[in-house]
């Protein structure tokens, strides 16, 4: 019997992987696939505004959204919600900590990685969260690096949305379509209280790409319908044997 394949998202703060790639995480799921996500950080201190003027102390932030990315995690089906717990605004990373992520990587060995834009003048935990996970791909296929264990293949890196596309070099080559999932995604949203000014929003984003999908997969002239979608661009060049 085969091993299942696995996916690996690496998200800087405990609610990005829902709002940027959770329709991709459900629709994986649903297909096989056991979906791994790193949380590198809570987003405690910058992305917790609501908490904060409701008088929590950080412990209490701390606390609440490591339990909303643990409900939305269920109900999306990840296998394994790993936080890191490393900090935020900034975020920062030591050389042990990238280590620890290079271990994660090649023990759940991906058939594709997801992660932020390149570019994020806005929140740079999220640019720096790419900037770590390429380091931890490459080190992961080094033989050199801890000799004995199983290295990695060459998983595609997708980087998934960004808040202001226009403003961080960000350009979709991928259109995935989450519809058959995105209740789903929209119950996950949902389970994400201390942002709850961005439910409506990523619906939007969720129905401007699928007008993106039904356009470039024929046109009006035969495009396939779809309701929701989720944009994606990828870092390295795609092998494949038909288009």
């Amino acid at each position: 019997m085969s091993s299942p394949k696995t996916a690996l998202v690496i998200s800087a703060h405990a609610a990005d992987f829902v709002w940027r790639c959770g329709g991709a995480i459900a629709l994986h799921a649903e297909k096989g696939y056991e979906v791994t996500v790193a949380c590198l950080s809570f987003g405690e201190r910058g992305e917790s505004a609501r908490l904060w003027k409701e008088g929590k102390a950080l412990q209490e932030v701390k606390d609440i959204r490591r339990a909303e990315a643990e409900a939305a995690a269920e109900v999306l089906g990840v296998k394994r919600l790993e936080c890191f717990d490393l900090g935020d605004y900034p975020l920062e990373l030591s050389r042990d900590d990238k280590f620890r992520l290079v271990d994660l990587i090649r023990e759940v060995q991906p058939a594709f990685m997801m992660s932020h834009s390149k570019w994020d003048p806005y929140n740079t935990d999220h640019m720096y969260t790419t900037q770590v996970a390429l380091e931890a791909r490459m080190v992961a296929q080094a033989w050199g690096h801890n000799p004995g264990q199983k290295v990695l293949g060459a998983p595609q890196l997708y980087l998934f949305e960004p808040h202001q596309t226009e403003q961080m070099e960000w350009k979709p080559d991928t259109f995935l379509d989450i519809t058959p999932v995105w209740d789903k995604k929209r119950a996950a949203m949902e389970h994400m209280n201390g942002q709850v000014h961005l439910w409506d929003y990523y619906t939007r984003v969720a129905q401007q790409r699928a007008n993106h999908f039904k356009r470039n997969s024929g046109g009006q002239s035969g495009g396939r319908d779809c309701k929701y979608a989720e944009g994606f661009q990828s870092i390295f060049p795609r092998t494949v044997d038909e288009l």
